[in-house]
C-alpha cells in the first residue's frame, strides 16, 4: 500500500525549495552540498532525501516552479485591449514585481541551467523562450520598423531583460512603488530613448 502524502507536504516542499536556493546561490550550485542544503531548511539530510532523490532533481524543481510561474504571470496578464505601449508598461511591471523575493532562485538560473540533464535544460529554456516570444511580440508592435530588423529586434528584447534581470543587484529590497516606477522608466527608456526619460 502507497504511502499516504502528509497534509503539510506542500508547505515542507516549499520550504526546502525557497531554502535550497538560497543556500545554492550563497555556496554555488556546484559547489553546495546537499548536506549544506539540509542545514539551511533546519531539516536532517534523509528528510532532504524523502523528498528529492538527488540535488540535480531539488535543482530542477526550484527552476522549474520559479520560471513556469514567471511565465505563466506574463502571459496570464490581460493585455489584448491595451496599445502596444501600455502593454510593454504592464509586462515590464509584473516581472519586476514577479521577481520579488525571488533573488535566489533568479540568481542561480545561469549557473543552474547548465548543471541539468539536456531535457531538463530544454523545459526550462522552453520557458524563457516563451518569455521572449511574448516581449519580442510587444516590442514589435510599438517599434514596428524594428520588427524588420530580427537581429536588432532580438539585441532590443535581450537588452530589456537585461535591464529587468540585474535590478535586484542594484536596488535590494525595492517595495512595490520603487518597482512600478522603475517600470515606467524602463517603459520610456525602451519607448523614445534617454531624451524620454
Amino acid at each position: 500500500m502507497a504511502r499516504p502524502i502528509a497534509s503539510d507536504h506542500g508547505a515542507k516542499r516549499a520550504h526546502i525549495l525557497k531554502s535550497a536556493a538560497r543556500v545554492f546561490a550563497q555556496a554555488g550550485v556546484a559547489r553546495a552540498s546537499m548536506a549544506q542544503v539540509a542545514a539551511g531548511c533546519g531539516v536532517s539530510k534523509a528528510n532532504i532525501y524523502h523528498y528529492y532523490d538527488s540535488k540535480d532533481a531539488l535543482l530542477f524543481d526550484i527552476l522549474d516552479s520559479y520560471l513556469k510561474a514567471l511565465r505563466d504571470r506574463m502571459q496570464g496578464l490581460p493585455l489584448a485591449d491595451l496599445p502596444p505601449p501600455d502593454r510593454l508598461g504592464r509586462i515590464l511591471a509584473e516581472v519586476l514585481h514577479a521577481y520579488d523575493g525571488m533573488d535566489a532562485e533568479h540568481k542561480i538560473q545561469t549557473e543552474g541551467i547548465a548543471l541539468l540533464a539536456e531535457h531538463q535544460q530544454q523545459i526550462l529554456k522552453g520557458y524563457q523562450r516563451d518569455m521572449v516570444v511574448q516581449m519580442s511580440g510587444v516590442i514589435a508592435a510599438c517599434a514596428p520598423d524594428l520588427a524588420r530588423d530580427s537581429a536588432k529586434l532580438r539585441a532590443t528584447v535581450m537588452s530589456v531583460f537585461g535591464m529587468l534581470n540585474w535590478f535586484y543587484m542594484w536596488n535590494a529590497g525595492a517595495d512595490s512603488d520603487a518597482r512600478r516606477d522603475y517600470a515606467q522608466l524602463m517603459t520610456r527608456l525602451t519607448l523614445v530613448g534617454l531624451n524620454g526619460v
